[in-house]
């Protein structure tokens, strides 16, 4: 994760409203490899308060992710 306020800085988005989808500018996404187990996850959709619902592999594939094991 990354520090609140260079993460704020980096993407222009405030915390709770950072979403891995439509970057301004594309950062690198990591997913890790336990999200694949599920049917779907949930990922900001670019404000506080909203979600977006959608299967693993399909956030892997629209944000071009690497898939690891970054869990502790």
């Amino acid at each position: 994760m990354a520090d609140p306020g260079l993460a704020e800085r980096t993407t222009g988005y405030v915390v709770g409203g950072i979403s891995p989808l439509g970057q301004k500018r594309p950062l690198r996404t990591v997913v890790d490899e336990s999200a694949l187990t599920h049917e779907s996850v949930l990922v900001s959709g670019g404000r506080r308060g909203l979600d977006v619902e959608l299967a693993p592999a399909d956030l892997v594939a629209l944000t071009s992710a690497s898939v690891s094991a970054v869990k502790r």
